[in-house]
């Protein structure tokens, strides 16, 4: 008999959906599994407003297949301008669960990010006293600082003082993948948490740019060393609370992928769990992702559990190469072409 592994319906807290064509090509790939997601902001234009937020959630809902049941939970593309009341204003009609600091220039549509940190006091006070969550992509993006050090500086940097500054403040440090940052996360009291994506758990940089680069697994924060990536994998075994699911899978057609200047994002919805189930297996730890793919993070945010679950089962199968948008464009998934061993039943 194959092995299976029951879980409680999950959910995915760090995802893109885009819009338009893509968003309806690649809502059902997340919708087959997880019951809710924290849905990024970083649109064109972005989702800066309550209104902007409202009015892009009737877009997702208009796309959820017949038949799921999938809710968005929406966040607020911080900028230099943002207005703290129209934040709040959101947060407390139940429109906004969460709110993005994307540094400026840091990853995809991230122009209108923040320049100053520092000049966004007043936007973090208010959301320290509404205890809201702060979504942080966590890089700086001077360039004399390495593409491969800009994670451990922006920890340093960025993140240390604004923990002291707003230490009420619930931080999520989205899609860490460091030693530096992990140690840091898992020093810090439980008002700060990370994402970890699959690839960052299943890839090191090698995997990217030996023998010829593979832009499929190109990805802000970019892939690191093993040692990191053993420190992630340390972590997810020890059954740490403080880091959860969120796999950060950021469709990009292949026109604007296998080019010579390709997107950051990889696109893992449509074997999102699969791929975590692989890595927390190869680690010898599956026991451990129930709690991280369900309860860690929910608890996090202070989400309901789901109702019901979801079964893996050890059996093996070939992953499409290509997700449809239209007859022009499409998407080609993490694992595309290859054999995974685990699957959703």
């Amino acid at each position: 008999m194959p092995r299976t592994l029951t879980l409680p319906t999950p959910d995915d807290l760090h995802l893109h959906l885009r819009d338009g064509a893509v968003l309806r090509a690649v809502l059902p790939q997340t919708a087959r599994v997880f019951a809710r997601a924290i849905v990024m902001p970083n649109l064109v234009p972005p989702v800066v407003t309550t209104a902007d937020a409202r009015a892009y959630r009737e877009r997702i809902a208009a796309a959820v297949p017949d038949g799921a049941a999938f809710e968005p939970l929406m966040t607020a593309y911080l900028t230099d301008a943002t207005d703290p009341d129209d934040l709040a204003a959101g947060f407390e009609q139940g429109v906004f669960t969460a709110a993005k600091l994307y540094p400026a220039h840091a990853t995809t549509n991230a122009a209108a990010g923040v320049t100053d940190v520092r000049a966004l006091a007043p936007v973090f006070e208010r959301m320290q006293r509404l205890d809201m969550v702060l979504c942080i992509h966590g890089e700086v993006t001077r360039p004399d600082v390495d593409i491969f050090d800009r994670e451990a500086v922006f920890v340093d940097e960025v993140l240390a003082p604004l923990r002291r500054d707003f230490p009420e403040l619930r931080i999520v440090l989205e899609h860490v993948t460091t030693a530096h940052a992990v140690a840091f996360v898992e020093s810090a009291d439980a008002r700060l948490a990370a994402t970890i994506t699959p690839q960052h758990l299943l890839f090191d940089r090698n995997a990217m740019l030996v023998g010829g680069i593979r832009p499929h697994l190109y990805c802000l924060p970019i892939l690191k060393r093993d040692r990191d990536r053993t420190a992630l994998r340390r972590v997810v075994a020890a059954g740490s609370p403080k880091f959860f699911l969120g796999t950060d899978s950021a469709p990009h057609t292949r026109r604007t992928k296998e080019t010579a200047c390709g997107c950051a994002g990889v696109f893992s919805a449509p074997v999102a769990l699969e791929a975590y189930a692989t890595a927390f297996d190869d680690i010898g730890c599956l026991d451990r992702l129930p709690a991280f793919a369900a309860g860690f993070g929910r608890r996090f945010y202070g989400l309901a559990a789901n109702p019901g679950t979801v079964t893996l089962e050890e059996a093996p199968w070939t992953v499409p190469e290509r997700v449809a948008i239209d007859d022009v464009d499409d998407l080609r998934p993490l694992f595309a072409g290859e054999e995974l061993r685990w699957r959703v039943r």
